[in-house]
């Protein structure tokens, strides 16, 4: 099993669904999200499009780079350009990925939408390609 961390700023939309995705989609490949600065919650708009494609699970909560940090991965990515410029200090020698998508946050429901479809379409093809599953 190929362990993914999807790194973000606040950790409670695009990574939180990004995590959720490929855990429900990406055989062979277990996923865990975290924030470079958690907010401490998951956005309840991302939570209710979760939920409604029946993929959100409890476990999902918004968490703080030091509680995973000494998880083993074989890939971080990161899907905001803040947490992108602060992952160099991701003190592990792991393979790293960014894939940028706009931030929901504070927009109708039709954007988290727009995002979990970019999310789904290019960010698990990616995932997988990079590690050969």
């Amino acid at each position: 099993m190929k362990k993914v961390l999807i790194l973000c700023t606040g950790n409670s939309c695009r990574s939180i669904i990004a995590e959720a995705l490929i855990n429900a989609k990406c055989e062979g490949i277990s996923a865990d999200s975290s924030g470079v600065k958690a907010s401490g919650k998951v956005n309840p708009n991302a939570k209710k499009l979760l939920e409604e494609k029946g993929i959100w699970k409890d476990k999902y909560h918004s968490k703080t780079l030091d509680t995973v940090i000494n998880n083993e991965y074989d890939l971080v990515v990161t899907v905001c350009d803040h947490a992108n410029e602060t992952c160099p200090m991701f003190p592990k020698p792991v393979k790293k990925m960014h894939i940028g998508f706009e931030d929901p946050d504070g927009k109708g429901f039709e954007a988290f939408e727009k995002t979990y479809k970019e999310i789904e379409s290019i960010l698990l093809q990616k995932v997988k390609e990079e590690l050969g599953v």
